[in-house]
């Protein structure tokens, strides 16, 4: 699949109000041209102002929902939202979610799998009485999106290697929990990081990166640097 390099980049917009992600997608300017717009700004009241701000700009949009409720209640969700212009939605990988989503996502969506959220370690999964190893069980929900009809997954850079191995070329892999090589190890709640050479290298088609990029001295010289990484991972 042909991505424009420049897009791999996904900037996450965790930020308490549109107000302040306006700021900072002013502040970053052409350097990026992908945001993903979370729950914290679906609670500010202004979500779909934000979006259609983002579009009216040239930008992608990646609603990260993660729809997870009956099947009836994600299909409805799915028709109010698939005609917003975003480009990427999630939901949770359980499979009847999966497959309600999937059917009515249309032409233009392109709906995404959780597979395990990368501030899981193993012994969360025992702690709720799951008794497979994270690797197995990205692969499993991995398998079970691709089958119900998602257009690919959200997993971890740790998983993202087998994952690619598993699902061939056209499933999208979109990676979150990137922190630069330099960044400071147990800073926040993501567990299973990569760097962004590493994800890339391990067949994600995209990276979703926040922190490193928001909380930097200078946002605009951080996303650069991640993004002149990124065009040399394709050159």
């Amino acid at each position: 699949m042909s991505i424009p390099t420049a897009e791999r980049l996904i900037v996450a917009l965790d930020v308490p109000d549109a107000d302040a992600a306006k700021a900072l997608v002013r502040t970053l300017g052409d350097t990026v041209v992908f945001y993903k717009i979370g729950l914290e700004l679906a609670m500010s009241g202004r979500y779909f102002e934000l979006l259609d701000w983002l579009l009216e700009h040239d930008k992608r949009v990646f609603a990260d929902l993660k729809f997870y409720d009956i099947p009836a209640t994600v299909a409805a969700a799915v028709r109010q939202i698939r005609h917003r212009g975003a480009t990427f939605l999630t939901v949770h990988g359980e499979r009847t979610v999966m497959e309600a989503a999937a059917a009515e996502k249309g032409d233009r969506l392109k709906i995404l799998a959780v597979t395990v959220l990368t501030s899981i370690e193993q012994a969360d999964l025992a702690r709720v009485g799951i008794d497979v190893d994270i690797a197995t069980l990205a692969r499993r929900r991995a398998a079970d999106a691709l089958a119900a009809g998602c257009d690919g997954v959200i997993a971890s850079g740790q998983e993202a290697e087998q994952l690619r191995q598993d699902l061939g070329p056209s499933a999208l892999i979109v990676t979150p929990g990137i922190r630069p090589a330099d960044a400071t190890p147990g800073s926040d709640d993501q567990r299973r990081i990569v760097t962004p050479r590493a994800a890339f290298e391990r067949g994600a088609d995209y990276i979703v990166v926040g922190r490193p990029i928001r909380a930097a001295r200078d946002p605009l010289a951080a996303a650069a640097a991640i993004q002149q990484e990124i065009a040399g991972c394709f050159e």
